[in-house]
């Protein structure tokens, strides 16, 4: 009977705690969300990670002609524990999949990806056995850039998207989301409707009909 009151008492207690986290503390801390997002896009840190030609329009990005720097996003870090934007830029092979999957799952929250170029973003050109046609297959993916392989300015323009998508997120849904989902806004200014997307729902559904 005792043990029944306890696991009573320490149920009832998380509930009320959660119920404060959630209703209180989280929109305590979303009143900030213009200065928090504000921050974070300032300063966001890409992984030091490329797999084909793409690569090289990324490294033209970070030189001083069209300067990433000036975004904040020009410390690329050699650590996916340090980073919180990958930038896919590149073909991605089935065998690769599962390694920019555990890249991505060591990337601390708020994270972010970046599909860079044709080959990323569908497979591009190489419709064959060996290419994954598209890498939202294995992870979710926040901005597409087209092209075979895009220009450093179209991954500046890529850039200066999602920063308009940080800034529309809640920052309190990294803290107090008790599942893991993070829920982002994929739309802009001028559509019909806001979608709302589980990041983390998407990959894993992903990987199930993989």
């Amino acid at each position: 009977m005792a043990e029944h009151n306890e696991g009573f008492v320490l149920t009832t207690v998380d509930a009320i705690t959660n119920y404060v986290r959630r209703s209180v503390a989280a929109k305590a801390i979303d009143l900030a969300a213009p200065v928090v997002n504000w921050a974070r896009k300032s300063a966001i840190w890409p992984m030091t990670f490329g797999l084909a030609c793409c690569a090289i329009e990324m490294m033209a990005t970070g030189a001083g002609r069209f300067d990433i720097d000036r975004f904040g996003a020009g410390v690329f870090r050699p650590s996916p524990r340090q980073s919180d934007l990958i930038i896919i830029a590149g073909t991605v092979t089935l065998k690769m999949g599962p390694v920019v999957r555990r890249v991505y799952d060591q990337m601390p929250e708020p994270k972010w990806v970046i599909s860079m170029g044709a080959c990323a973003s569908t497979g591009g050109p190489f419709d064959s056995y060996s290419t994954m046609q598209g890498v939202d297959r294995t992870i979710p993916v926040d901005v597409y850039i087209p092209g075979c392989p895009p220009r450093p300015e179209a991954l500046l323009y890529g850039l200066m998207r999602l920063q308009d998508i940080i800034m529309r997120e809640a920052p309190s849904s990294y803290i107090f989301d008790s599942d893991g989902t993070v829920h982002r806004q994929r739309s802009f200014d001028g559509e019909d409707q806001p979608q709302l997307v589980a990041a983390n729902e998407v990959a894993r559904a992903a990987l199930v009909t993989k």
